[in-house]
Parts: structure tokens; C-alpha cells; sequence
């Protein structure tokens, strides 16, 4: 387990911008936080180091790229041990697409992933090609997302 890290005023402005914007330079960074560049740096690299900066990516637009569908998809497992877990987990972060992997508690369901493919004949492959194919998958539910209402990457800060 991870110890929490704490945050000032200064920490918090710093991450929202950069939540809200990860290719901001240190300059405007620092300019509108009102630091100088160096210290504004310095507390990015602190920020990094004690690992509540993950990683810096680019988000795509799945529908650019031709990704309509988007599937919540329920897996039970026959066994719940650590190596037909770790065996499962390793399998399906391959895959790419799945975007998400949790294991779940108070469904019927011990994972769920979150997956995204052109179309249902992509989703029939992947399904049927991949997941059914997996040591110790007994059963599958899928939800299809109709519209995303909400879709957000920054996490609260207060």
C-alpha cells in the first residue's frame, strides 16, 4: 500500500492544470500559479518521484480511429486462486483492446473489463477469438455503452 502524500495549495493548482492540460510548458505552468520556473519544476519532479504523477499520455478519440463500440463485459472465473488470476490478468493486458481490467466484487462477476472495437462482427471476434479461449473463464456478460454521458480523467483534488 501506497502512503498518501500531502498536497499544499501550490501542489493541488499544479495537478489540476496539468490534469487539465499535460503538454503545458513549466513556463505557463509556473506563470499561472504565480512561481518561478525553477521551484515550478522542481515541485513537478517531486510530484513524479513521489508517483501521484503516473504518466503523461495523449488521449485519442475512439470514434476517429474508427472505434464505435464499447463493451463492459462481466468475466466468472471456475477457481478464484492467485495463479488462475495472474494468469487471466497477464492474458487480457495484451489484448489492446482493453482498456481497463478490475477485479470486482458484489456481482456475479470476479473481473470486469472495459473493451473498445470498430463493431459487433469485431466484438463476436475478440469475444469468441480471445476471452472465451481463456484458462478458466466459465462465464461472460456484455454490456454495450449506448452514449457516454461523462468521461472524465482528473481525479479530485479537495
Amino acid at each position: 500500500m501506497q502512503s498518501i502524500v500531502k498536497l499544499d495549495r501550490i501542489d493541488k493548482q499544479i495537478l489540476q492544470l496539468m490534469q487539465g492540460n499535460a503538454r503545458i510548458s513549466n513556463l505557463e505552468l509556473a506563470d499561472s500559479i504565480g512561481l518561478s520556473p525553477t521551484p515550478c519544476s522542481r515541485r513537478v519532479k517531486r510530484l513524479e518521484e513521489s508517483g501521484i504523477i503516473d504518466k503523461h499520455v495523449t488521449l485519442l478519440k475512439s470514434a476517429a480511429l474508427g472505434l464505435n463500440l464499447t463493451a463492459m463485459i462481466g468475466i466468472s472465473m471456475d477457481r478464484h486462486t492467485p495463479e488462475r488470476f495472474e494468469n487471466f490478468e497477464a492474458s487480457v493486458t495484451a489484448l489492446p483492446e482493453v482498456l481497463e481490467c478490475l477485479i470486482v466484487t458484489g456481482q456475479s462477476a470476479d473481473f470486469l473489463l472495459k473493451v473498445v472495437v470498430r463493431d459487433m462482427q469485431h466484438y463476436e471476434q475478440f469475444l469468441l477469438g480471445h476471452i472465451t479461449k481463456l484458462e478458466g473463464v466459465t462465464g461472460v456478460h456484455s454490456s454495450f455503452v449506448l452514449r457516454e454521458v461523462l468521461k472524465k480523467t482528473a481525479l479530485p483534488l479537495d
